[in-house]
């Protein structure tokens, strides 16, 4: 049947097959109510025919459901759609351990302590809650992925082993597990487990199991009669303390096992701190009882001093009944027997109800108050216990929170069993602290040590830096209920996006604008100044920092180097209209003139030109190179008649009158 893609429960939507063995298919599945992933084992058809196992399969899984335990995989629900039965449990990640030793062979005989440990722990919650595994074997054991051992299918072997086996006639689980006792169909309780543990053990640190033959009523035959060969003959790197927990665990007679599981691990601890020592208890295996002469019952009645009845000659009768009995040998035995096997039969019957513990629907007692709940707990004689209380936003101060085992319709449990409570201690009040100026994540932990909630508010803030609490909406050392939410508010800096400013000292001015823009900025001002050491044209300052971090769309100043280039200037001297002096009409040459005419330019400090007019000439014209102001001056007789300034970047030439 491939249940696939069906909703089961209206609760739980089957994904994949995971997984087939003897008695159910198991599902990887959706739990859509409490949103997670779980596994979902549905029985197969031939168990769902047989009414008493279901009735005790349905059982036996609910008292399994009350067990709490890092080793044993969880039962959370267990139900049916018509003929479809199932168990939903825990989704373990993980290999079996027989998968483990059939990848690796033989383990090390620390690792193998370890799961055993944890196994270990596991029978020993369960045998306290009176539950007995009955098929423990590498199977039925995973091992997650971080190494812990979880211990699943508890509980359904007993239904298999009280209903099943008598329908089918067969045996569920595998024999190369089972103890002696469940070998030969006989009582089975804790000690069993143990057996089986030990098989488990004798095979991780071996890599084999202690018996193997062709068929199984074989191997059940050699857990019966065989001893088997010492694990330390097979691997002799294991400690003789784990050889003999090992052997200890498998002993035939029931007796001479281990009689709990918290006796085995106080074996297993030692085995790990001590593992040479002596410390492993082993009892004499006792030979078998020396054969007995049991007395018949009328040999008994012959050698007790019977009473004479009145008027009655009991020695007569006495006689006959002996003749009789001697003559008739075999049908006298018979009738002994069968007297004998009534009286038996009768005794034990009486004697087991007159000590048998009563079984008793376990109440639901959550949301009572614990006068009610303990008196509950008493009327059906059960054993009221109250553990650690409990602070509850939900229950009243003085009620019941929860129960363990918890409720579950139709769960019975017997008399004088424990029921444990916690009782609420009310609302938790707490005080809030300040978080102000901390940082988000220092006032989150700061509010769930006060067992308290925060609600991050974000807002911008140009005066408190990014990832600070700007402020708490509850004042501090406010009290409140505690799990109330706070809201705090956070600061994500002005809310502007934050950009960082290139280095520009060296580009163009136009690279630098470029790279301005390319980074979110842009240009304030420019500047020129100069710097004959350094390139033309290029950024000598920028007023903010290569490398600063500040606001997009922020103005950078640039100042950019500017040399100022050499020009052609012209500088005409009007001699005649300087010194005064006339030329004659119709005449060819200058009249004399009593005082001599010269000429000074000077560029910056450097006088390029200096001396004196020619007679003839009327105006002198100088050509000369420079930059910025030229400073020309005339002297008439050393003494300084005119000076005129010259500015190149207005104008090339000028006339001096």
């Amino acid at each position: 049947m491939n249940l696939e893609g069906r909703l089961i429960a209206n609760r739980y939507e089957i994904i994949e097959n995971v997984g087939n063995g003897g008695m159910a298919t198991v599902y990887r599945a959706k739990d859509n109510v409490l949103n997670r992933f779980v596994a979902v084992k549905i029985l197969r058809d031939e168990f769902t025919t047989d009414d008493e196992f279901i009735k005790r399969f349905r059982s036996e899984a609910q008292a399994v459901a009350s067990l709490n335990h890092p080793n044993i995989v969880g039962v959370y629900d267990v139900g049916n759609e018509g003929n479809l039965y199932y168990i939903v449990m825990e989704l373990v990640q993980g290999k079996t351990l027989k998968e483990v030793i059939a990848e690796e062979g033989k383990l090390s005989w620390k690792w193998s302590i370890n799961v055993a440990i944890q196994i270990a722990s596991a029978l020993e919650t369960a045998h306290k809650n009176n539950i007995v595994h009955r098929d423990i074997k590498p199977h039925n054991i995973i091992i997650t992925e971080e190494g812990v051992a979880k211990v699943t299918d508890f509980g359904i072997a007993k239904a298999v082993s009280n209903s099943t086996i008598t329908a089918f006639g067969t045996t569920i689980g595998s024999v190369h597990y089972f103890s002696p006792e469940h070998a030969r169909g006989g009582f089975t309780d804790a000690k069993s487990d143990l057996y089986s543990l030990g098989v488990v053990m004798y095979e991780m640190v071996t890599g084999k199991v202690p018996f193997d033959a062709d068929t199984p009523v074989s191997i059940a035959l050699m857990h019966m009669q065989e001893k088997p060969v010492e694990p330390i003959e097979l691997n002799p790197n294991i400690p003789n303390s784990v050889n003999k927990i090992i052997i200890k665990a498998m002993q035939k007679d029931a007796n001479l096992r281990y009689q709990s599981a918290s006796e085995m691990l106080k074996d297993l601890n030692m085995a790990l701190k001590n593992p040479d020592g002596n410390f492993v208890f082993m009892k004499d295996i006792e030979n078998d009882f020396p054969t007995q002469k049991i007395p018949t019952m009328y040999d008994t009645d012959i050698a007790k001093e019977n009473p004479v009845r009145k008027g009655v000659n009991t020695k007569k009768k006495e006689n006959k009944l002996v003749a009789f009995m001697k003559r008739h040998k075999i049908f006298s035995f018979i009738v002994i027997a069968i007297l004998l096997f009534v009286a038996t039969i009768a005794i034990t019957y009486f004697g087991l109800k007159l000590t048998q513990v009563k079984d008793v629907a376990l109440p639901n007692i959550v949301g009572m108050s614990k006068e009610e709940a303990e008196k509950t707990v008493k009327d059906l004689k059960l054993v009221y216990t109250e553990l650690e209380p409990q602070f509850s936003p939900d229950v009243p101060e003085g009620y019941i929170i929860s129960q363990e085992p918890r409720f579950i319709d139709n769960y019975m449990v017997k008399e004088k069993s424990e029921v444990k409570v916690v009782v609420s201690k009310g609302q938790e009040i707490t005080t809030v602290p300040k978080v102000v100026g901390l940082t988000k994540e220092e006032a989150i932990k700061a509010l769930e040590d006060a067992n308290l909630l925060a609600e991050v508010i974000e807002d911008t803030s140009k005066t408190v830096e990014e990832g600070y609490v700007i402020s708490q909406e509850t004042r501090e050392n406010t009290e409140v209920n505690a799990g109330e939410t706070i809201k705090i508010h956070v600061s994500i800096g002005t809310g502007i996006e934050q950009v960082t400013v290139p280095y520009l000292i060296g580009k163009t001015e136009a690279e630098a604008k470029k790279l301005l823009t390319d980074n979110k900025l842009k240009v304030k001002e420019v500047i020129y100044g100069e710097d004959k050491t350094k390139d033309d044209g290029t950024v000598l300052k920028q007023d903010k920092e290569a490398g600063t971090t500040v606001d997009a769309e922020t103005g950078i100043t640039i100042t950019v180097n500017k040399i100022e280039k050499m020009k052609t200037g012209k500088v005409i001297v009007n001699v005649k209209s300087i010194t005064g002096y006339r030329v004659p009409e119709n005449e060819n040459t200058v009249s004399t003139v009593s005082k001599t005419v010269k000429v000074r330019i000077v560029v910056g400090d450097d006088v390029i030109y200096n001396g004196t007019v020619n007679k003839t000439e009327t105006n002198l014209s100088k050509e000369f190179q420079g930059i910025g102001t030229v400073t020309v001056k005339v002297y008439m007789d050393d003494v300084l008649e005119k000076t005129v300034q010259l500015n190149l970047n207005e104008k090339t030439s000028v006339t001096v009158e």
